[in-house]
């Protein structure tokens, strides 16, 4: 299929940018009351520099978002989302099948485990990317059925004990939380799927 990069970018940007409160609400309960704003720096500088980053070709466009992600971005977030856009900017081909997209996710998982030094169920990020990545890739995924995975996927960071990133400071106290990168991947993927679905 052929990806609308550009309004893919510009639909992420505006719901991280709109969402900003939400996620400084979510890391103030177990981080450092910063995610919300680091991100919407970041997508801000992507959009600031949109004509420079889609002057490039599509692979080179994202690995130019998670360079600038990277550098806007502060704490742990910019490094871990600039390493999800390198990646998939790497791993994608022109015109990406399903299949395709599962497989750069995957890559994407795997390079955020190592950066992170994180895994599936450490309440991070990984327990959005993860589940959906696997589904990209199982053959039997539908747009709506990933929207729906990614939402539950974060919901069901609620319950876990956080074992890696700044909440895991907290131990039990963590636990009845959303983890806020886990809300932040679930907003992209749903924004991506509403853009493959022709929503606005």
């Amino acid at each position: 299929m052929a990806l609308p990069l550009e309004t893919l970018l510009d639909t992420v940007s505006a719901r991280i940018i709109s969402a900003a409160d939400e996620l400084t609400a979510l890391d103030s309960a177990i981080g450092d009351a910063d995610h919300g704003l680091n991100m919407k720096r970041g997508f801000e500088a992507v959009q600031a520099d949109k004509a420079g980053i889609f002057a490039k070709p599509p692979g080179e466009a994202l690995k130019a978002v998670g360079m600038t992600l990277v550098m806007k971005v502060g704490g742990a977030s910019g490094p871990l989302y600039g390493t999800l856009f390198m990646t998939l900017g790497k791993e994608l081909p022109e015109n990406p099948s399903v299949a395709d997209l599962g497989r750069a996710l995957q890559a994407s998982v795997t390079a955020l485990k190592a950066r992170g030094k994180a895994d599936i169920g450490n309440k991070t990020m990984l327990d959005v990317l993860g589940p959906v990545a696997a589904h990209l890739e199982s053959g039997s995924a539908s747009i709506e059925s990933v929207r729906a995975l990614a939402t539950e996927s974060a919901k069901a960071t609620i319950p876990m004990k956080a074992i890696r990133g700044r909440a895991s400071f907290l131990g039990d106290r963590s636990i009845g939380h959303m983890d806020p990168g886990a809300r932040s991947s679930e907003i992209m993927i749903t924004a991506v799927c509403d853009v493959l679905e022709g929503k606005p």
